[in-house]
């Protein structure tokens, strides 16, 4: 059966310069990861499944956004979204849904799928939520997990994912590590041993930036978006510059002879490959940099404008406006109100 699109296994690896855009992207989003069920199900079993965030809150506290993955421990399932995709999945791999979104899971997708939030079982020692199931055929064991964070949908890698990402660990030293790994932890989680708890926490971490990876060296030539950027050695060189020197005083001409071609190449190439210009990719980012420090931080708005790249609270104030619609101080006020 040939893979769908989104299916990801061993590739080469990208050039350096792109992995640093992409670390410095993923390292500012500060994504955090967990896993919060582990599932016994026995054939002919069928589930509606959408993750809400307050199902992973106990184990991470409160977030805004979550990106749901499964885990396929031991066994086999299908998986559907709402408009029609399937994706089959065998011991060893795993599903990402980086926008969230509604799915069917099961080992037949023709029955009527359950939904998850009534079959879940919450352990009165503490530990992972449960869901055992099924009609007692061919038994499928599986691990779900998150990573968490804030206004996932501005980010620009996340936002130019597909809705699934299925990731093959089915062989090799490296699959063997991972499935003991999940194995082993999720086993210690549901015993209610403190510790591993963290262990799978940076375990999923890892599976989301492997599989991020992975997708962009797979991507056809003449694609275009943030992650083709990576592919292609200017693109990739100035969006790594632009995200670990947030705070210089870039212009296109600085930034064209950091990386070897003329203003007016940089503007084209960059402009064609990831769909604005690096002038106004850069706003864009310190503008969402801005409103993530509003959140996370009680700082100055005049500590975060130097934070973020500009000279004072005014020059930030007006870019701030221009983008979101309201001066910072206003929106971290409403972000505020939402919140309680």
């Amino acid at each position: 059966m040939a893979s769908p699109p989104g299916f990801l296994s061993e590739a080469p690896a990208l050039g350096g310069d792109g992995m640093d855009a992409l670390s410095e992207v993923l390292r500012a989003t500060r994504l955090k990861g967990g896993v919060f069920l582990h599932g016994e199900l026995s054939y002919p079993w069928c589930m509606g499944v959408r993750v809400l965030p307050e199902s992973c809150a106990p184990f991470l506290g409160e977030t805004a956004e979550v990106i749901p993955y499964h885990y396929v421990l031991d066994g086999q399932l299908r998986l559907k979204l709402s408009d029609g995709a399937e994706y089959a999945l065998s011991a060893g791999e795993v599903v990402m849904l980086p926008h969230n979104d509604y799915h069917a899971m099961g080992g037949d997708l023709t029955l009527p799928p359950i939904p998850s939030a009534e079959l879940v079982q919450r352990p009165v020692d503490g530990g992972l939520l449960q869901i055992k199931c099924g009609g007692g055929g061919a038994l499928t064991r599986i691990v779900c997990g998150f990573l968490a964070g804030e206004r996932l949908e501005d980010n620009p890698v996340v936002r130019a994912l597909p809705a699934v990402l299925q990731v093959d660990y089915g062989c090799g030293v490296s699959a063997e590590w991972m499935r003991s790994t999940f194995r082993y932890a999720a086993d210690e989680i549901a015993a209610g041993r403190m510790g591993s708890d963290s262990t799978l926490a940076k375990l999923s971490e890892l599976l989301f930036i492997e599989a991020i990876r992975a997708y962009a060296e797979r991507l056809p030539e003449g694609q275009t978006g943030w992650l083709a950027g990576l592919k292609d050695p200017y693109v990739s060189r100035a969006l790594a510059l632009l995200h670990a020197r947030l705070c210089e005083p870039w212009t296109v001409e600085a930034l064209g002879r950091e990386i070897g071609l003329s203003r007016s190449a940089l503007s084209e190439r960059f402009a064609r490959v990831i769909g604005m210009p690096p002038m106004q990719y850069l706003t864009k980012w310190r503008i969402q940099m801005a409103g993530q420090e509003l959140l996370s931080s009680s700082k100055s708005i005049d500590r975060i404008a130097d934070d973020v790249g500009y000279e004072s609270e005014a020059s930030l104030s007006r870019a701030f406006r221009r983008i979101m619609g309201v001066p910072p101080a206003t929106w971290r006020r409403q972000q505020q109100q939402q919140q309680r």
